[in-house]
């Protein structure tokens, strides 16, 4: 079950509108929650290889990500890889790498593989565990 997802409002930070594509941007978004400051939202995806599956993995990445404040999800992939898709800052971003590279206790990470990738403000708000694909 997915959680309710606050309203927010996004600006490229190029300032050519909310659904921009232009080079400028790369991605990259300026999330207005009312209320609070502005933050600059970059997006990384991660792939995660070893022993990660049926280890508590997921919901490591859960935990650590909510405590970095990062926006998101984490899910299983059919062919044994666990995916996460993050939206925060590099400096959080970088912190998930780390945490990532470590994972929970029984788990055995062989290989991360980390892509640049494009904000979805459906994700904003919140991290969350997704359906396997």
């Amino acid at each position: 079950m997915r959680r309710p997802r606050p309203s927010a409002y996004r600006q490229c930070i190029a300032n050519c509108g909310a659904d921009c594509r232009c080079e400028e941007n790369r991605g990259v978004f300026r999330i207005d929650f009312p209320g609070t400051v502005n933050q600059e939202l970059y997006a990384r995806r991660f792939y995660v290889t070893g022993r990660v599956q049926g280890v508590g993995y997921r919901n490591f990445v859960e935990h650590v990500a909510g405590k970095l404040g990062l926006h998101g999800y984490v899910r299983n992939c059919r062919d044994g890889r666990v995916e996460v898709f993050a939206m925060g800052s590099p400096e959080r971003l970088g912190q998930l790498r780390v945490a990532l590279e470590k994972g929970p206790m029984m788990s055995d990470v062989a290989g991360l593989n980390e892509q640049p990738d494009t904000v979805d403000t459906r994700y904003v708000g919140f991290f969350t565990i997704e359906m396997t694909i």
